[in-house]
C-alpha cells in the first residue's frame, strides 16, 4: 500500500464507540469493527452511573410508574423507550412533556419541553386531551396550580425530515432553548425512523458513524444542561433469545439500531402490548406493560399499564 494512506475504523469498546483512523497495512481491512465482549450494562460511563444515582428525576405523573423508575427519568442522561406501533410510546412522551412543567415537589422541573418529530405529525389533538385530563391524572396536585400552568405554551415542536435537519436542530435550536431555560426535556420521536430510511443494510459503517455523532450530540445536551433526553425507538423481530438479549426475555421483539445505539443509552425501557383489556366507566384500554430492560440503578422488572383519556397509568387489580 502507498505510504501515508489510512483506513477508517469503527471501534466499540467498554467505553462506547469511536471512529478513528489507523495506518493501512496489507492485513488491514478498510472496514474494521472491533466488538467488546462486555455486557451492555458494563459499557455505561461511570459519570452516567453517578448521575443515575442522583436524586433529581422527571416524574411520569403516575405513582405506580414513578415507583418502578425510582422517581422517573434521570436528568443528564439518555432514556430510550421502545415498543411496537400502538404500544403507547408517544403518549408517554407527551405525558412527560406536561409533567416537566410542574415544580420539583410534584415531580417536574419547572420548565418546558422540546418535542422533535422525525416520522409522524405531532399529535396535537391527543395533547389537548391530555391537558384537559390533568386534574384527573394529577389528583396529587392542587387544582389551582394545574389551572395556572399554560401547558401548550411551553412545548416547542420541531419536524425534521432527514438526518441533516435533525443535527441542525440538536446543534442550534435545542441548545438555544436549553440555555434560556425554556425547556428541560428533549424528546426525539422516533430515533430509528431516519436511520432506517437513509441507510441500506450494507451501509452499516456509515450508519453507525452517524449514530455515534447523533448520540454524542444528545449526550452533550443532556449533560451540559442537566436535562433528561427521551428517545422513542422502533423495534425489530427476534427469533431467539440469549443471555445478552437487548430486550425483555418475554418479548419477541427488540429495540432497533442494534448494539451501536444500545451502548449509548443509559436507561432502556420497552412498552409491550398484552392480550387483556381493562375497563373503567365508558373507557376501555388494551393492557400494556412497561418493562425496564436495563439501567444501572433499576431492577429488571415491569408494571402493567393502561392508557386512559387523561394519560398513561399503572394498572393495579382491584382487591
Amino acid at each position: 500500500s502507498p505510504p501515508g494512506r489510512s483506513c477508517v475504523c469503527l471501534v466499540q469498546t467498554s467505553r462506547g464507540s469511536r471512529v478513528c483512523r489507523r495506518p493501512r497495512s496489507r492485513s488491514c481491512s478498510p472496514l474494521l469493527l472491533l466488538r467488546a465482549e462486555d455486557t451492555v450494562q458494563s459499557q455505561l460511563h461511570h459519570s452516567e452511573c453517578q448521575r443515575a444515582k442522583s436524586s433529581l428525576r422527571l416524574g411520569v405523573g403516575c405513582p405506580v410508574l414513578d415507583l418502578l423508575l425510582r422517581g422517573g427519568l434521570p436528568v443528564g442522561a439518555i432514556t430510550e423507550l421502545s415498543g411496537e406501533s400502538g404500544a403507547g410510546k408517544t403518549q408517554l412522551g407527551l405525558q412527560l412533556c406536561l409533567s416537566v412543567q410542574y415544580p420539583p415537589e410534584h415531580g417536574g422541573l419547572s420548565s418546558g419541553a422540546l418535542y422533535i418529530c422525525t416520522e409522524d405529525p405531532f399529535p396535537i389533538r391527543r395533547l389537548q386531551q391530555l391537558i384537559a385530563g390533568q386534574s384527573v391524572l394529577r389528583s396529587d396536585v392542587p387544582s389551582s396550580l394545574i389551572s395556572a400552568l399554560c401547558f401548550s405554551d411551553h412545548i416547542y415542536i420541531e419536524h425534521t425530515a432527514d438526518l441533516e435537519s435533525l443535527k441542525v436542530c440538536l446543534s442550534r435550536r435545542a441548545p438555544l432553548l436549553l440555555a434560556r431555560g425554556l425547556v428541560r426535556l428533549v424528546v426525539v420521536d422516533s430515533v430509528a425512523a431516519l436511520f432506517r430510511c437513509e441507510f441500506q443494510a450494507d451501509d452499516w459503517l456509515e450508519r453507525n458513524k452517524q449514530l455515534l455523532i447523533f448520540s454524542s450530540m444528545l449526550h452533550h445536551l443532556s449533560q451540559e444542561f442537566d436535562t433528561p433526553v427521551l428517545c422513542i425507538n422502533q423495534v425489530t423481530d427476534v427469533f431467539s433469545h440469549s443471555a445478552n438479549s437487548l430486550g425483555p426475555s418475554s418479548s419477541s421483539v427488540c429495540p432497533a439500531l442494534g448494539l451501536a445505539w444500545a451502548n449509548r443509552v443509559m436507561v432502556r425501557l420497552m412498552m409491550l402490548r398484552l392480550q387483556g383489556t381493562a375497563s373503567r366507566g365508558d373507557q376501555h384500554s388494551t393492557l400494556r406493560r412497561l418493562e425496564v430492560v436495563f439501567a444501572p440503578h433499576l431492577a429488571r422488572e415491569g408494571r402493567d399499564v393502561t392508557v386512559w383519556r387523561e394519560g398513561v397509568c399503572g394498572f393495579v387489580l382491584p382487591k
